[in-house]
């Protein structure tokens, strides 16, 4: 059975180890630190992509207009999206989830003609997209993103070839998003440890096996040296100045940030949206009564 390509409602708050905890007021000074030598610079230079023209794409639902912009920054997103727009992918499927403060998720293929019981949320085209991760793009109000399988089954985080979500949110205070920075943090911490432990399993196997605590203890220490290693060596999450101003004023979805490929923004009909958001639901956060993206079209 194919697990239903969804997003995350909470981000997830385990934290493996006293040492996790320990780093989290250390990471949230640094974290401080950093934003003021971000707000320092300013806003920096724009790419050439940040001026080119960008494709627009109408939506046409049961409940009103929405037309979304798309990054030339994420092209491979881009054009999928384009495409199956004007091969009529889109057409006549339903948001099949909704999650006030939240978000709109479509493009189940499966959901055009489902049955108003049928558990949506499984359907594709076959393939999925690579990750385009650009940290200027990020989950405000009125993002586009692509969906995805969990992390478990998908740890490239490759986008689902068809399915997407609108974010909704909701506002957030400024130290809620510090707090939540370092919660992140503290999260990328585990999932190294979780990755490099992974390729040690026969090893640990036969070390429990054989009753050998001594070296299983030194293994967990090599093991979280190396993930500690390799998360100095990426660098700490951070909230951008103007992520917080975002998020603190229009809202948002900020706990995705960075596991899901942000590639467009509403320009227009976020009333839609909000419309969607504000819809009856039932059984797996589907509407009760359909809403359906009539046809979706490249505006020239």
């Amino acid at each position: 059975m194919t697990s239903a390509i969804q997003i995350p409602y909470l981000c997830n708050s385990n934290n493996k180890t006293n040492a996790s905890q320990k780093m989290k007021t250390k990471q949230l000074f640094i974290l401080a630190v950093c934003l003021v030598v971000l707000a320092a610079c300013g806003a920096g230079s724009q790419k050439s992509t940040d001026m080119e023209k960008r494709t627009q794409v109408k939506i046409e639902t049961t409940l009103g207009d929405i037309v979304v912009e798309l990054y030339n920054e994420t092209p491979k997103h881009r054009d999928n999206f384009i495409k199956l727009a004007k091969e009529g992918v889109y057409d006549s499927t339903l948001f099949h989830r909704v999650i006030r403060q939240f978000m709109v998720q479509a493009g189940d293929p499966d959901s055009k003609t489902a049955a108003d019981t049928a558990m949506l949320g499984s359907g594709d085209v076959g393939y999925t997209v690579p990750a385009e991760f650009v940290p200027k793009f990020y989950h405000k109000k009125g993002a586009l993103a692509a969906a995805r399988m969990g992390d478990d089954v998908n740890p490239e985080r490759a986008s689902s070839g068809c399915q997407f979500y609108i974010v909704t949110g909701r506002k957030f205070r400024e130290a809620q998003l510090l707090d939540m920075a370092g919660q992140k943090n503290n999260n990328r911490i585990d999932e190294l440890f979780d990755q490099l432990a992974r390729k040690h399993m026969k090893e640990i196997y036969k070390l429990r096996k054989a009753g050998n605590e001594d070296a299983l203890l030194e293994l967990q220490d090599s093991l979280e040296a190396q993930a500690q290693a390799l998360y100095q060596e990426e660098g700490p999450f951070m909230f951008s100045p103007e992520q917080i101003a975002a998020y603190t004023t229009i809202g948002g979805a900020p706990h995705l940030d960075g596991a899901y490929t942000v590639f467009g923004q509403v320009v227009s009909g976020i009333e839609t949206v909000e419309k969607i958001e504000g819809t009856k639901t039932g059984k797996a956060d589907r509407p009760v009564e359909n809403v359906r993206i009539l046809k979706m079209s490249v505006v020239e």
